[in-house]
């Protein structure tokens, strides 16, 4: 699933992992949507963002 990548940030997501390719300084995500699993999660802690790429993957 290939994800359009943003020149500005998406409001309203907020992401601290450097690592990501859609990660953009200040703590922003520049991914034109993102993906949260699973569906059936009961707290967050086991929640992921499937939209992560490794920076440097695309």
């Amino acid at each position: 699933m290939a994800i359009k990548k943003m020149d500005k940030p998406n409001e309203g997501v907020k992401c601290v992992v450097s690592t990501c390719e859609y990660y953009m300084n200040g703590d922003h995500c520049t991914a034109e949507k993102i993906q949260v699993e699973p569906r059936h999660a009961t707290d967050s802690n086991q929640t992921d963002c499937s939209t992560f790429i490794k920076k440097g993957a695309f």
